[in-house]
């Protein structure tokens, strides 16, 4: 499955007056395309902090102290806000508890919902037409590479590559006619909806204007592929003309209503048409210019032009792009190859002892220039390790021996204001300030986070090295294809005011808002709290994302509301593909949604597994005592709370962060962290209770009759099936 989103080793902490409190301590987690993944655990244990992280919206306390999270090809705890800003909200949404909090109250949501969609439109279409020019570029390239740069090899695919991007061009401006057209039948669509509803709730309207500017716009959505201009149109067009010569005052007739209702079901049905595939259709017209397409149907028009493109050019050119992809392959996994014992030598070197600034800093530039040429640039899909390395190594260098330094001042500064502290103190004078906290940077974190940002490296490399022999330079060029495909269809994805709002009024439909032509001109005080939470999810979804976190979306809903907020989450991952992110404190609410879930207490992932494998075999305590306290229609059995309270991580515990409030914590707990057992290949839990030599103990009996309890109602079901 293709990785979304990967965390690595992130290190949170906030500056407090109390001093640096660690709020996410070494939390590692991947999110695969399509997938649920559910951060479970109580308030305070990090899963809300590592969230923000993600999206660049850390308090202004908050410190990334380590760690890095990839996101196609970038690391975002180290890239820009002016880079951040065309994630955010765009590939990477969120939604908050409160929904009210996301939403200005004096902005109608129809404005909040189209004001996403028109200011990331310009901004995507810029890019789409840079990455189809550098990739076609560097596609090239590597074409002459393999041919030894002879002259008329050479010479052939400069033709074949211009041939390629001509017909590209030509159907992105098919592609963009085509938009043209059909967005203007969305649009007049919506307005005639719009005005059959007013009118059907008896509002005041200008019937006669309204009608014009109807049979105006009706030619404008007139085309082949869109609206055909058939003798049925036409009759409407004609009808309507007719209709409001008659019409008297506002007063709209029952006539003119049936054939504005007719009107939007021609529309409707318009809209829904087969689209034309312009990506063969651009190299189709380009060498068939006397062909009148539009005489021919457009699936059969579709498989002609597919069929032409293949045999006349793509089975070609894709032969000698292969050739390119395996090429450019070949040559990445040579120097990743030679780079692999360098990386070795750099974990030691970093790892032995004291480090010298000058020595490190050179090796990092040495490295990172290695790197950055070893990476494999016709890949389409990014490996973020490697896009990321030298800045991320750069950083953590500089950062370790800025840290170094910083040390220096800190102590100076501490002991300077202490000393004038006591030294008042001493004289007898009322002193109503404190010291402020020493903010020491720790050395052995620091070097842990460079060694970190290596391993992950070679880690990486071990892997490319292992799965070589599954390389098919068929199907990378096929997916290079797809690619360039993509960046087409957004270089013409142009978004109107008017677009917007029809887009945005398929959107509250989609969420469920009824009435949407009346809501859409409404205040976000003026719905309830389910409702405003459907809005907030349609705006989150307004720049169709990557990736959807929602952060605790139902907890300030009652339980009837929460289950369709649930409901629709999971509908719209499904139909939408997206990748989802669902941080919740209770346990309860991902049972029927999550594909994996990682359970956090005090900073750090304790347990990791399948939806089934949580649970059906939970393994860690704090997993049974998170089950345990899990409401249950079908028993009348006392729930067990937790007992106490978690950890202060201004000063966290030296062992398992949960032994004190566990009463199955042997003495090893408290005196050292348990590591990452392996239950599963999916399946991982943080407690000495794994460990080969640990007694065996069994979980809770109410944890036990639960299992039962829910194996029983699942094969219940399964028989009904």
């Amino acid at each position: 499955m293709e990785k979304k989103l990967e965390v690595k080793n992130l290190k949170i902490s906030f500056r407090t007056q109390a001093g640096i409190l660690q709020a996410v301590r070494d939390v590692s987690f991947d999110l695969y395309k399509g997938e649920t993944l559910a951060i479970v655990g109580e308030s305070g244990s990090g899963k809300s902090v590592t969230n923000r992280a993600i999206m660049g919206i850390l308090a202004a306390n908050g410190m990334i102290e380590g760690g890095q999270i990839f996101y196609d090809g970038q690391d975002l705890v180290r890239i820009s806000e002016e880079d951040f800003h065309k994630l955010r909200g765009d590939k990477i949404a969120m939604i908050f508890q409160d929904p009210m909090s996301s939403l200005n109250p004096i902005m109608k949501i129809g404005k909040q919902l189209t004001e996403a969609m028109l200011l990331k439109n310009a901004a995507s279409r810029r890019n789409a037409r840079h990455l189809f020019n550098s990739k076609l570029a560097l596609l090239n390239k590597n074409m002459d590479a393999v041919s030894g740069n002879e002259a008329t090899s050479v010479a052939a695919n400069k033709e074949n590559c211009k041939t390629f991007d001509d017909f590209c061009i030509k159907a992105t401006k098919l592609n963009a006619t085509y938009d043209t057209i059909h967005n203007e039948a969305e649009e007049l669509k919506v307005d005639v909806d719009d005005f059959l509803f007013l009118v059907e709730k008896k509002q005041n309207v200008n019937a006669k204007k309204e009608i014009k500017n109807f049979i105006k716009r009706i030619d404008k959505t007139i085309s082949t592929w869109v609206v055909v201009n058939d003798e049925k149109i036409q009759n409407v067009k004609a009808n309507l003309e007719n209709g409001i010569n008659s019409l008297e005052k506002n007063t709209v007739t029952e006539s003119l209503i049936a054939e504005l209702k007719q009107l939007s079901a021609i529309l409707n049905e318009a809209l829904n048409k087969i689209v034309p595939d312009f990506f063969s259709l651009g190299y189709y017209t380009m060498r068939n210019p006397e062909v009148k397409i539009e005489e021919i149907p457009v699936e059969q028009l579709n498989k002609q032009a597919h069929d032409f493109l293949e045999k006349e050019f793509m089975n070609e050119f894709i032969s000698q792009g292969s050739k390119a992809i395996t090429f450019s392959h070949d040559q990445s996994m040579a120097k990743k190859q030679a780079l692999i014992d360098e990386l070795h030598s750099a974990i030691h070197y970093f790892h032995d002892g004291e480090i010298e600034e000058k020595q490190a800093t050179e090796l990092g530039r040495s490295l990172s220039g290695k790197v950055n040429d070893a990476i494999d640039r016709l890949e389409v899909v990014k490996n973020s390790t490697e896009y990321t390395f030298a800045t991320s190594l750069q950083t953590a260098i500089s950062g370790y021996f800025a840290g170094i330094k910083h040390n220096v001042v800190e102590e100076k500064r501490f002991e300077k204001q202490t000393a004038k502290h006591d030294k008042l103190v001493a004289k007898g004078k009322k002193v109503d300030w404190k010291v402020a906290p020493k903010v020491i940077f720790d050395k052995e974190l620091g070097i842990e986070n460079i060694v970190s940002i290596l391993e992950n490296l070679l880690h990486s490399y071990n892997n490319d090295v292992e799965n070589e022999a599954n390389f098919s330079s068929n199907e990378k060029m096929e997916a290079l294809v797809v690619y360039f495909k993509e960046q087409a269809q957004a270089l013409v994805h142009k978004i109107t005011k008017k677009t917007a709002k029809a887009r945005a009024l398929k959107l509250l439909e989609e969420v469920g808002i009824p009435e949407p032509t009346i809501r859409y001109n409404q205040y976000p005080f003026e719905f309830s709290g389910g409702m405003r939470q459907r809005i907030v999810i349609a705006i989150a979804l307004a720049a169709d994302p990557d990736i959807l976190i929602c952060d605790e979306p139902t907890t300030a809903l009652d339980v009837t509301i929460q289950a369709q907020i649930l409901e629709l989450i999971n509908k719209l991952k499904k139909e939408r593909h997206l990748s989802v992110i669902f941080i919740t404190h209770n346990l309860g609410v991902v049972a029927n949604m999550a594909d994996r879930i990682a359970v956090m207490y005090a900073g750090k992932i304790v347990e990791e597994g399948t939806a089934d494998e949580i649970f059906y075999d939970p393994r860690h305590p704090y997993t049974w005592a998170l089950l345990s306290s899990m409401p249950d229609l079908d028993t009348k059995d006392k729930l067990e709370a937790i007992p106490g309270t978690p950890p202060n991580l201004i000063y966290p515990p030296v062992g398992d962060a949960f032994a004190a409030r566990n009463k199955y914590a042997l003495k090893i707990d408290f005196e050292m962290q348990p590591p990452m057992f392996e239950v599963s290949p999916t399946h991982r839990a943080a407690t000495w209770l794994l460990h080969p030599n640990a007694p065996k103990i069994e979980p809770p009996k109410i944890v036990t009759d639960r299992i039962e309890r829910m194996k029983k109602r699942g094969a219940q079901l399964n028989g009904q099936q």
